[in-house]
């Protein structure tokens, strides 16, 4: 270790050796994220679909008239 040329390698060597295990923690970290975030997606596309089934029975109940939603609960009898 008395030459400067195996000092600088050295230091170099560690340097880069530390970005590249900083990188790879920092890729395997936004790997997890990506995973849990598509969890949460699908998630939200379930929910949002029934919301969607939910406003066209509302729609329907507030566009029919009261014939075809008394002819409706009479059929349900």
């Amino acid at each position: 270790m008395d030459e400067p040329f195996t000092m600088v390698v050295l230091i170099v060597a560690i340097s880069v050796g530390a970005g590249v295990i900083n990188n790879w923690l920092k890729l395997k970290h936004a790997n997890r994220r990506n995973a849990t975030q598509d969890q949460e997606l699908e998630g939200l596309k379930v929910e949002v679909a029934k919301l969607q089934d939910r406003v066209r029975v509302l729609e329907k109940l507030a566009v029919d008239g009261d014939r075809a939603l008394s002819a409706e609960i009479a059929k349900l009898r």
